[in-house]
């Protein structure tokens, strides 16, 4: 029940510096980028540390050839496999931020929810 008390303790007494390696890490999730892609590459997503979707590249070819469903199908792969790094780089972050200590649902109280496995 008490496990994360000594690691909150700690949290409290460095809580200024923890305020400044938040805001740093806010600065530096906006500026980060993360690329996924689909269909070898045929659709490209770009999110940013946030996981916000930044740009999207779909080859013209799959455009040409008409298969709405293929298409869609790829963009949300491409999309989730972007969201998906910028969600592990995110979390790398937090535990930078945090000094190593781990305190279960920070994340998901930031807006960056769990990271994928």
């Amino acid at each position: 029940m008490f496990g994360n008390l000594g690691q909150l303790t700690q949290l409290l007494k460095n809580a200024g510096q923890l305020k400044q390696n938040m805001a740093d890490m806010q600065a530096r999730l906006a500026a980060a980028r993360h690329d996924g892609d689909a269909g070898g590459g045929q659709v490209k997503a770009t999110v940013d540390g946030k996981g916000e979707l930044i740009t999207l590249k779909i080859d013209p070819i799959l455009v040409k050839d008409g298969d709405v469903e293929l298409l869609e199908d790829l963009v949300c792969a491409a999309i989730r496999d972007a969201v998906s790094r910028s969600r592990v780089a995110a979390q790398q972050e937090m535990q930078a931020a945090m000094g190593g200590m781990n305190l279960p649902g920070m994340m998901d109280m930031l807006g960056g929810g769990p990271a994928a496995p």
